[in-house]
Formats: C-alpha cells, structure tokens, sequence
C-alpha cells in the first residue's frame, strides 16, 4: 500500500523531475534529490534554540531531536568568540546555560559590561576564545525541565548547527538570529575591519545559503535571518537576498540600536519602512494579545495590520509547562495553538516542544490543498492494481 508520506515524493517527480545534484561547499553531504521538500503550505513549526524543551537549548543534541520531531526550520542565536569564531549560544554571558562555576582556572574572567544600557556582571562570551568555550558544558535553563542531560553535550558553532541542518534526511530550514550585534561589534574585531554582520552573512553564503523567500534557492536550503536591530538588517540586505525577520521585544524595550519604542516600531508608517527589507515581523506573542492576570485580554490588530503590509508574523515563545500557558488554553498547549493559527491566523511560531506543534498540526492539517484528494485517487489505483496478483 503506497504510504501518505511518498505523495509529496511522487508528484514531485512527476512535474519537475529528478534535479542534478547541488554542490555544497565540504564533501559528504548526502545526495539531496531525494529529500522532503519543506512544507509551506501551513504554519512554520520553528524549533526555537532547538526542542530545549527536552534538552539543553543551543546543543546538537537539541538541534536534532527537533529534526526528529518535525520541525520545519531549527532556530539559533549567533554570538561570536573573543577570537571571532560565531557560536550558538543565546545570552552574551555564560552563567546561567553552562558549568563555567566549576571551571576554577577561569575564576578570574568575571566582568561588567554595559549591554543595551544595562550593567551585567558575569562571565562572557566575548571574553574566552572558541577553544576555552568549547571545554564548558551546557545545562538546562529552567529547573522544572529534565536536567538528566547537563554536562553532556558542548557549545556548538554556527558552522557545526548549518552541518547538522544539511545532513538532515529532509530539507529542514535555519533560522539564525543577528544577536546583540551592537555589544558584539564593540567588544570583538575582525581583520578588515569587518562587521559580525559581514562574518555572519559570509558564513551563509559558504554553505550555499542564498535567494529571496520562495525562489527556488530558497526551497533548497531555506533560511530566515532574524534580529532584533533593524539596522542590522539593513546593513545585510545589501549582503544577501535571503528573507528577513524584524524581532520585537517587550513594549517596554526600546530597539537596542535606533533607541525607538514598541510604538514607534509598530505602527503603520514604521511598517510600511520595514518592509522594504524584511518578510516578517516575530513579535513576542504578548505584544500581540495583552494578559492580565494570566488571561488573554482583546488582541491587538498588529496580526491584521502586519498582513495588511505583506509581512508574516512568527510570535515567539510557545512552551507546554502550565506557568506558561494562559489560563484561556486550560493548561493545554493544543487550545493554545490552535487559537494562534485559527483565530489569530499566525504564519509561524517559535516553540520550545517541536514535537507536540508538530503533531497538532499532522492531526489537524496534515495535507497540503489538493494533496488529500490526490492521496486517495492514488490508493484507488492501487487497489485496482492489487486485483490483477490473483490472476499472475
């Protein structure tokens, strides 16, 4: 019996054919004529620092068990070494996501910096070079979540999280993210004076990272660049035509680069701007509908006012632990996200539980339009055929 799952494999073949293989830039990647192409016809399940629901954000480890769960594009936040090297890794300091503590040897690397116009004391990673970093262990952020894994697994490198999306049986998408490129550039130099934005757009293009939302370069290796700083994004839509992501923070946070308000960068003037250089806007998700008291109050219309402007909204995060979820949902992180996909009408979502969004999704839109009525002319077919074995 011919499985649901080939039908994207057949009607592939069918209209466009077997495509010569691409050449990526190190050997041993697997031949990529046979892949799963990526699903755009619902709403991206973007594995946010990978499923670190489970297992250490920011590892392999958790990197792959998002593959594994179904994830559409494996997201990561991109800092850069004392020696310029650009790691996974979310905060700019080491204490909360490491076993830096118990490195005695690098007691003495404690510092303060001002980062987005805040004193922070702690360790940092613009203060240890990539072999130093990559003695440390990652553990997991929240104590409520399984610490079995702490201590298992290392920082990865940007290139190292690219390889792991490359090797994947299936075309999985990367969704980096520009992080605190204004504290980045002031403490770490390149030679040429060359920009993290340079390093990081430079990195992508090695690894064959390229065209405009949708082209066919982009279905091949797809990737969103997300940053918090719409400077930053300007500066590399020169660089590269690959779709862009205009990350908004809590209404009482300014841009950590132009020093505008939620407001400002919010309203219709400011996003008639912006989409001259990004696809999207990934705005945490309580921007979108007001809470008080852990219940959700009357939406905002930034979802309408964004589609309005041809820009997709991917809301940031979604996580399964009921300290998380709105009273609304009644602990149950499927109301939660079928309210954000239906109601709202969200075009993706950062989720820390790659597999369970994966699932919702398969049980509730599983076929692309048209795919379910060409699935079953295809087992009628093969039924038909099954009757002629009785007389071979």
């Amino acid at each position: 019996m011919v499985s649901p799952s080939v039908v994207p494999y057949i009607f592939l073949l069918l209209f466009v054919g077997c495509s010569a293989r691409p050449l990526y830039p190190l050997p041993g990647r697997r031949n990529d004529r046979n892949k799963q192409p990526l699903q755009t016809f619902r709403a991206y399940n973007i594995a946010h620092r990978g499923s670190n629901g489970e297992i250490p954000e920011e590892t392999a480890a958790a990197y792959m068990r998002a593959i594994e769960e179904g994830t559409d594009f494996i997201e990561t936040d991109i800092l850069a070494s004392k020696d310029g090297a650009l790691i996974c890794f979310h905060d700019v300091t080491l204490d909360d996501t490491t076993d830096i503590t118990n490195h005695k040897e690098f007691a003495n690397r404690k510092r303060t910096y001002e980062v987005q116009g805040v004193n922070t004391t702690g360790f940092f990673l613009v203060d240890f070079t990539l072999e130093e970093l990559k003695l440390l262990r990652v553990k997991q952020r929240y104590p409520f979540r399984d610490q079995q894994y702490n201590g298992e697994f290392s920082i990865i490198t940007f290139d190292e999280f690219i390889s792991i999306a490359l090797d994947a049986h299936r075309v999985v998408g990367i969704y980096p993210e520009i992080k605190n490129p204004v504290f980045i550039n002031q403490q770490v130099k390149w030679p040429g004076d060359k920009r993290f934005e340079d390093k990081f757009v430079e990195t992508l293009k090695k690894y064959g990272y390229r065209g405009s939302y949708m082209s066919k370069q982009w279905l091949k290796q797809p990737a969103f660049i997300q940053s918090f700083a719409p400077t930053s994004l300007i500066y590399i839509s020169n660089q590269t035509d690959l779709p862009k992501i205009f990350l908004i923070d809590d209404v009482n946070m300014p841009t950590q680069d132009t020093n505008q308000s939620y407001w400002e960068i919010t309203s219709d003037s400011y996003l008639d701007f912006i989409k001259e250089y990004v696809v999207g806007i990934g705005p945490w998700k309580d921007n979108i509908i007001p809470v008080s008291s852990n219940y959700l109050q009357t939406p905002s219309d930034l979802v309408a006012r964004a589609h309005a402007h041809n820009l997709q909204v991917h809301p940031y995060t979604f996580r399964n632990e009921n300290k998380f979820l709105h009273f609304n949902f009644s602990e149950d992180p499927y109301n939660e996200y079928d309210y954000w996909i239906n109601k709202i009408g969200v075009d993706g979502l950062f989720t820390d539980f790659t597999g369970s969004l994966h699932h919702y999704q398969e049980w509730t839109n599983p076929f692309a339009s048209g795919e379910k009525e060409a699935t079953r002319l295809l087992h009628k077919i093969e039924l038909m055929l099954s009757k002629f074995k009785y007389f071979n």
